[in-house]
């Protein structure tokens, strides 16, 4: 049975079961089983009733975390495609974000300050719309806990790819360009990958939301933080 604890089978159980969830998904056609979400879910059961341990799995997951990273540069594919459109909306596209950045780093502060969590705890969920590698170190440099911010990250992210479109529709916003920077400036990779499967104008300006909610959260988050008294 030590075939089980190999860092290669643990690596091919994760990927078979995200595809096996986005199967399920894609012929149930219910959102509620994300298969980011589905995948995390039946990976910490079989490593629970089987008692690997964290650190175990993590040897193999190292490799997936290694290819998080081009993973996310690789969305700037769409948004080159998509360069002209953006070069004549740049300014409103930047004040867009710009108050999407602040609005998000100001909204959960006062949450979490109105549920009484510590500083720590505040500090860590100061980043939580930006995509897990930025968001930890961002975490890290204005004191909060990075693993805390990391499971946070890929709750927003999993939430927002099962909701966003729906309370974009809700708010009647029929324009790519405005659904698509507020689902990757509230939704990060995650909210991407969801815009990408609708089309690549959606995915190229989820792609923009994404990549410069990143830039002015690592930017913005300590000053917003400080004039909030922290």
């Amino acid at each position: 049975m030590d075939f089980l604890t190999n860092r290669y089978f643990l690596i091919a159980l994760t990927f078979g079961f995200f595809l096996g969830a986005r199967y399920l998904q894609r012929i149930t056609g219910l959102k509620l089983l994300n298969p980011i979400l589905v995948a995390i879910v039946a990976m910490i059961c079989f490593l629970c009733c089987l008692g690997i341990d964290y650190e175990t799995y993590q040897a193999g997951g190292e490799y997936i975390d290694f290819w998080l990273k081009p993973a996310v540069v690789a969305l700037g594919i769409p948004l080159y495609k998509q360069l002209n459109a953006i070069k004549k909306q740049l300014l409103p596209l930047l004040l867009s974000e710009l108050a999407g950045c602040v609005a998000g780093i100001v909204s959960v502060v006062i949450l979490a300050e109105f549920f009484g969590a510590t500083r720590e705890v505040v500090m860590s969920l100061a980043p939580k719309a930006v995509t897990t590698p930025i968001a930890m170190e961002i975490a890290k440099s204005i004191g909060g806990i990075p693993p805390l911010t990391a499971a946070v990250v890929v709750c927003t992210g999993i939430f927002g790819g099962m909701t966003g479109f729906k309370i974009v529709k809700i708010s009647h916003i029929n324009s790519p360009i405005a659904s698509g920077l507020s689902i990757g400036t509230a939704a990060h990779a995650v909210g991407t990958s969801a815009a990408m499967e609708r089309s690549d104008r959606y995915g190229a300006f989820s792609s923009l939301g994404l990549t410069l909610n990143g830039l002015l959260t690592a930017l913005l988050a300590p000053a917003i933080l400080g004039l909030m008294g922290y």
